[in-house]
């Protein structure tokens, strides 16, 4: 089961078209509904606050239609198009719908759509962690009056110390120290192959050799996850785990 969550807003001006919709994206486990909207107007005004993956918009609605308005939204955000006349369809994937529901649609058709935006967005998510990965391959720490080049495949975790970072790596057997805060490098580090454990470590997820109660074993190291950090590292192991 992924473990991906798609945030949604549903726009219909039917009262009980929204609250069905509603009940259908409550069942699915992925979905995760940020607002229902009466028209398109209303919609556009929360979008622009938050934005979000996905909308289950209805096409013929007064003084804005669907249609309309999915020429407007940011190119993040994708459209699965219900409604009650089927010769929308068309149009609809002209925009790039992801699909089109014909009302009255019943939970296993709105599932079909509803994995189909799911696995669009892991497809979107999936590309923009191997471009992240690609591009982030080093980095630079001055150390001792030097630039010293540190291949992020060779790190295996780093160690706050006051205003210091030590850097440990595979096959050296001394840190490197560097003058930095863990925050400001956390920041430069990709999220994907990095994780802050406890406010003194950042480790190299790939270098875990066990994983020991609430204590993460890399070689010799034995490094404890604080409660404050808990929750997120379960979650990276229940995600990476064997059923």
């Amino acid at each position: 089961m992924s473990s991906l969550k798609i945030t949604c807003v549903i726009v219909d001006d039917e009262p009980m078209a929204l609250n069905l919709v509603e009940s259908y994206v409550q069942k699915t486990p992925f979905l995760v509904l940020k607002k229902k909207c009466a028209s398109a107007l209303e919609a556009m005004e929360f979008i622009k606050a938050e934005p979000v993956d996905l909308l289950f918009l209805d096409i013929q609605m007064p003084d804005l239609t669907g249609i309309e308005f999915s020429k407007m939204l940011p190119k993040e955000t994708r459209v699965v198009f219900t409604t009650a006349f089927d010769q929308y369809a068309l149009e609809g994937f002209k925009v790039e719908a992801l699909d089109y529901l014909l009302k009255p649609f019943d939970y296993a058709e709105f599932l079909v759509a509803a994995n189909k935006a799911n696995t669009w967005l892991e497809l979107v998510r999936g590309k923009e962690q191997t471009r992240v990965s690609e591009e982030k391959e080093f980095l630079f720490v001055k150390s001792e009056y030097k630039q010293l080049r540190i291949k992020l495949a060779d790190v295996l975790y780093f160690e706050g110390l006051k205003d210091y970072i030590k850097i440990w790596l595979k096959n050296r057997s001394r840190p490197i120290l560097t003058l930095m805060s863990l925050k400001s490098l956390q920041e430069e580090l990709p999220k994907d192959r990095f994780m802050r454990v406890h406010r003194s470590f950042i480790v190299a997820l790939q270098a875990i050799d066990t994983i020991e109660r609430s204590q993460i074993i890399i070689g010799d190291k034995r490094i404890t996850v604080s409660e404050n950090h808990k929750q997120e590292f379960l979650d990276y192991i229940s995600n990476n785990s064997l059923d």
